[in-house]
């Protein structure tokens, strides 16, 4: 399941025809992978009934996201097309890498490769669609990584499963433990 979605967003990334550079598409679909990566960090952690994870996943993209939009509006930065002076850091780009290294470190590689080259899309399409610097994109990347840094722990799948039965002959209660 994991390979096939990580294939399916690896040819999704490579089609040419997504990939037109300086395409409105791109951008498009750069802003889509920005809404949608946090949600799916967020169904991932629900699927696993991980809420500490959950609530993590909201902390580190909330932080990144809250971190890159003061500083977008503090520091004045003319974006390479020129519409405004918005340009570093990328808050759409920081919202994307959040999640993303928050799925790497709470579930390990199998999660994060392909939300990493997800992210790693928005912020091509930033750059791409001439709203920002490499470096805006970078910067909002660091972001993410140090709030995740700072606030994720490693998932560890408690393994231990109990179960209680009681009946008029007696209770019974089962341990299982998963290695």
């Amino acid at each position: 399941m994991k390979l096939t979605t990580f294939l399916v967003l690896i040819c999704a990334l490579l089609n040419p025809a997504a990939a037109d550079a300086g395409s409105a598409k791109v951008a498009d679909v750069g802003k889509a992978v920005a809404i949608a990566l946090p949600i799916v960090a967020g169904g991932i952690s629900i699927f696993k009934s991980d809420w500490d994870g959950l609530a993590d996943n909201i902390l580190v993209t909330g932080a990144t996201g809250a971190t890159t939009f003061g500083l977008n509006h503090l520091i004045k930065e003319r974006r390479p097309d020129g519409s405004d002076d918005h340009s570093f850091p990328s808050d759409q780009a920081g919202i994307a890498f959040a999640p993303a290294f928050f799925l790497w470190h709470r579930y390990g590689w199998e999660y994060g490769v392909p939300a990493i080259a997800a992210a790693s899309f928005v912020g091509f399409a930033r750059v791409d669609a001439r709203k920002h610097h490499w470096y805006d994109v970078m910067t909002s990347a660091a972001i993410g990584f140090t709030y995740d840094q700072i606030v994720t722990r490693r998932y560890h799948d408690p393994g231990l499963y109990t179960q209680a039965y009681a009946s008029s002959e007696g209770a019974f209660v089962s341990l299982d433990y998963q290695f």
